[in-house]
């Protein structure tokens, strides 16, 4: 006896099959059966489990014999597979070897591969391989950059399921961590045993610092830091907790506004070894010095993609001005 797969045999087969168009063949199964009957006969309850693992089988079976034609596929491939991993725990055990990884190279790795490849430079002083990634590729450009200039490599994780995976990942992998590229400046992403860069300002002056920026910043929005970073770095930056924006992420997928949802804070990192901070604190004239300070917060949220509307007007027809 045949029963056919469809998008109504609910309870039956895996929510996340319910895309797959299929027949199973079965001499167990009556031919006069009603869908409550399915849904409770011992024979068919065996049916959702051993579609899940016929369907991982030819998956492993396509990564294993032909590789490269089944990253070209990845793409399509991994919401299914994703939301597949995240409902059926025993799922993502099946797949978990040939669960991909796309960094912003466009290569392909299993996430041991990826490990290996990282942990020399990636590991922080806790030993947690942190794995850096970007949800845009042009959005946070300027940081997928830094970090490539230190070494590191950087992920791809601009799916609409990728910020439940990436939780589902850390609780699977022990001792690994994912941190968007712009959750912190270059230093802090992955924090080293006795790295730290000594502070030009005295603490007098980074106390004077952080009150001029203060003064100029939206304190509801925006929580100003003075930061002891490499001269080269730059001397303002945006950073936002990636703990509060990875849930934010997850409500919006859910469609559901909890307490993040409407919630958007951000720090502004000020490079107190940069020039331009020292140029800032001997300014004498407070209009100069607050257009300056300013232009410099601007500038970090333009880069950012965050200044829009009227502070976008008011920092083009600043920046007319000055020249």
């Amino acid at each position: 006896n045949q029963v056919y797969i469809t998008d109504e045999l609910e309870g039956i087969i895996p929510e996340f099959m319910t895309l797959l168009h299929g027949v199973i063949d079965s001499p167990d199964i009556p031919l006069n059966v009603s869908r409550s009957y399915l849904q409770s006969d011992a024979n068919v309850k065996k049916i959702s489990s051993y579609i899940s693992k016929k369907v991982a089988e030819k998956l492993e079976s396509m990564f294993k014999e032909n590789r490269e034609d089944f990253e070209s596929k990845w793409d399509e491939l991994k919401v299914f597979l994703q939301y597949g991993s995240l409902t059926d725990e025993k799922f993502y055990e099946k797949i978990k070897d040939f669960y991909l990884l796309k960094n912003t190279d466009g290569k392909y790795f299993t996430v041991e591969e990826y490990k290996n490849l990282v942990s020399a430079l990636q590991t922080n002083k806790d030993d947690n391989v942190i794995l850096l990634y970007a949800a845009n590729v042009d959005e946070q450009n300027l940081y997928i950059n830094a970090a490539k200039e230190k070494g590191y490599d950087v992920l791809l994780m601009d799916g609409f399921l990728d910020a439940h995976a990436i939780n589902m990942l850390e609780q699977k992998n022990e001792k690994m961590r994912f941190t968007r590229v712009d959750a912190d400046v270059i230093d802090k992403l992955i924090e080293k045993k006795d790295e730290v860069t000594p502070s030009k300002l005295s603490d007098d002056e980074q106390k004077n610092l952080k009150e001029y920026f203060t003064k100029n910043a939206d304190e509801q929005k925006f929580t100003v830091m003075v930061e002891s970073l490499s001269e080269t770095d730059l001397p303002v930056m945006i950073t936002q907790n990636e703990f509060m924006r990875r849930f934010k992420d997850m409500e919006k997928v859910s469609g559901q506004q909890g307490f993040y949802g409407g919630y958007e804070h951000y720090n502004i990192v000020v490079n107190g070894n940069h020039p331009l901070a020292g140029r800032i604190l001997s300014e004498n004239d407070e209009e100069k010095r607050s257009k300056l300070v300013q232009q410099m917060i601007d500038l970090a949220l333009l880069s950012q993609n965050i200044l829009t509307g009227e502070k976008l007007s008011e920092f083009v027809k600043r920046s007319f001005d000055i020249l």
